[in-house]
């Protein structure tokens, strides 16, 4: 892929973000091409996996009902640490984050939308989450500095990257050693039709971006990660159907976690 067509998926993706941030569209959720087919924030999220207890304790317009997974809560977080956000949209799960790290931990959020990152920023503000900071970047491009990070979370973004090899070695370069990944993205389980492959749309909804287990494994072990486990989780299938209606799109891909350690 050229450099050119990276670019173009990118200001496609970020376009579609902006509109969901300045609330032109309904977010539905991250991976629907669909405006309104999935429900509220608070019900997509409660099918992704986080807890009633958790969708109140973030500041209201943080849960845009983005996502394919709850990616904190299965990073095992530990008071004091820093936890790096891959596409921190209205800050939901930094927010999360920063209650398990504490006081004595950090949060940073980086995303490639100026209108998410203000916004993510302004819910900090109204919440007071004084551990918690939102940076304008790309995640292939991190404005993180070296060997700073324990902990990397991602909830459906790294599929919207044109360049996932640069998104792990920048992962890789910013992580302390011992450093982990936990990450919530989706995988492919069967070719997408050309259709849907080459539709920009559908990139920017989380599906023409997939990666395969295989893939995933690759890209991994080249930069250098160990400890890999990528876990499928079928159940998925039941709200996958509703991000491309009529199209079977649950029959090509599925949700899973991804952890990793740098060693």
């Amino acid at each position: 892929m050229s450099e050119l067509a990276k670019d173009q998926i990118r200001q496609h993706v970020r376009n579609r973000y902006k509109h969901i941030a300045l609330q032109e569209v309904n977010a539905g959720n991250c991976c629907s091409t669909s405006s309104a087919c999935c429900g509220s924030p608070t019900e997509i999220s409660s099918k992704l996996g986080y807890s009633a207890e958790e969708l109140v304790a973030v500041p209201e317009g943080a849960n845009l009902g983005l996502g394919c997974g709850n990616p904190q809560a299965i990073a095992e977080l530990k008071p004091g640490e820093v936890v790096l956000d891959l596409g921190s949209g209205g800050g939901f799960d930094c927010f999360l984050a920063s209650r398990q790290v504490g006081e004595t931990g950090r949060v940073i959020g980086v995303d490639m939308t100026p209108e998410m990152v203000s916004k993510a920023r302004a819910n900090a503000a109204k919440g007071g989450f004084s551990n918690t900071e939102f940076r304008l970047g790309e995640i292939e491009h991190l404005p993180v500095a070296d060997q700073s990070v324990d902990v990397i979370i991602s909830n459906c973004v790294i599929n919207l990257s044109p360049d996932k090899p640069q998104v792990f070695r920048e992962a890789y370069r910013v992580l302390k050693a011992g450093g982990r990944l936990a990450i919530s993205d989706v995988v492919l389980t069967a070719e997408l039709p050309p259709a849907i492959k080459n539709d920009l749309d559908a990139y920017s909804g989380c599906l023409a971006g997939a990666a395969s287990i295989d893939e995933w494994k690759m890209i991994l072990e080249q930069n250098g990660f160990t400890e890999i486990t990528i876990e499928p989780k079928d159940e998925s299938r039941t709200f996958i159907q509703d991000w491309l209606p009529g199209s079977n799109i649950e029959d090509y891909l599925v949700s899973a976690i991804i952890k990793a350690v740098k060693p």
